[in-house]
């Protein structure tokens, strides 16, 4: 029979731990309704984006989304509101073009709930890549992002009544690991995560929640492209973290958006991820909280554990790849 002192010496310090995660897991939960709520979703006339507006329109949400070319746009209106009979309002413009964007806005009207979609990929290494790939990812995914939101907030602080907001910003799997060949997209996914977590404590009090996103590598016609163009031991590395479909990905990243949880994992190695880099994001949910602090060394073996399996794979592709030695005499 089980010694009860014992039991008890066991028992006491995790009740102790959950009182004390209890009290000190912040924001608090909450949750952001979707239906008959105006939601503005950027790169939404394909991927992901489109994925995304598609749900929320079938889940009776007004629907607005800005991309390029406006063509692309017509295409994925057209395809909404025959699937779903919700119209959706189009806006053509580049997130890294500022007026344009607030242009856009202001035709728009109040937002609910904005989804920062836009991204773009060009995967090689740093040394064999122009700094003008370079820019381009960073303007698009990070300075894009600034744009958008800072667009969009002076409206969405000016809610009346409305119930709670939402900022989700769409980061990547490649923006909580850095990874081989994505030198220049893990940097501007990277820094959506600052912006995001400085932005929730600037936004908190007007009732605006915000979430960060983290699809893994998403069967997209940009990821078919990607995956042409890119070195070839990219594609290998990233065979670790299998493909998902975009629905898949909206799905996971519109009930992330609902519950206004601020890390939201598409799939399970994005889950182990989450936990892995927790830090100091904030926490919405008590459980969470308490599987991130009662995990963290096992996930860091297990982190370990990915970076031993990519580090062999990197050697040993540039063993197989080393052209022949050539003697000088």
């Amino acid at each position: 029979m089980a010694d009860p002192n014992f039991s008890f010496l066991l028992i006491l310090p995790l009740a102790l731990l959950l009182l004390l995660l209890y009290f000190i897991f912040r924001p608090r939960p909450t949750t952001i309704p979707i239906k008959n709520r105006h939601v503005f979703i950027t790169g939404g006339s394909s991927g992901i984006g489109l994925a995304l507006a598609h749900l929320a329109a079938s889940e009776g949400a007004k629907v607005s989304i800005l991309a390029l070319p406006f063509d692309k746009l017509e295409e994925a209106k057209n395809y909404i509101q025959l699937s779903t009979g919700i119209d959706v309002a189009v806006f053509a413009a580049d997130v890294r073009d500022y007026d344009a964007v607030s242009k856009a806005f202001e035709a728009a009207g109040p937002i609910d709930v904005l989804v920062v979609n836009q991204g773009v990929f060009v995967g090689r290494e740093l040394e064999k890549q122009g700094l003008d790939e370079v820019r381009f990812m960073v303007d698009v995914n990070l300075m894009g992002s600034f744009n958008v939101i800072k667009a969009a907030l002076p409206g969405m602080k000016d809610r009346k009544d409305r119930g709670p907001g939402s900022i989700a910003l769409m980061s990547s799997v490649a923006g909580q690991a850095g990874i081989y060949g994505y030198t220049a997209y893990s940097a501007s996914k990277f820094g959506l995560r600052g912006l995001a977590e400085a932005l929730q404590q600037e936004v908190i009090i007007d009732d605006i929640h915000v979430s960060l996103i983290f699809p893994s590598a998403t069967d997209t016609p940009g990821h078919t492209k990607e995956t042409k163009t890119r070195p070839q031991l990219i594609n290998t590395i990233m065979e670790t973290y299998g493909t998902m479909k975009a629905e898949e990905v909206a799905k996971k990243a519109l009930d992330g958006i609902k519950s206004a949880s601020f890390i939201v994992p598409c799939n399970f190695v994005g889950l182990l991820l989450s936990i892995a880099t927790a830090g100091l994001s904030p926490q919405r949910s008590f459980i969470m909280a308490f599987v991130e602090v009662a995990t963290a060394g096992i996930i860091r073996i297990i982190a370990l554990g990915f970076q031993w399996n990519w580090y062999t794979y990197i050697h040993k592709w540039h063993g197989q790849n080393k052209g022949p030695k050539v003697l000088v005499a």
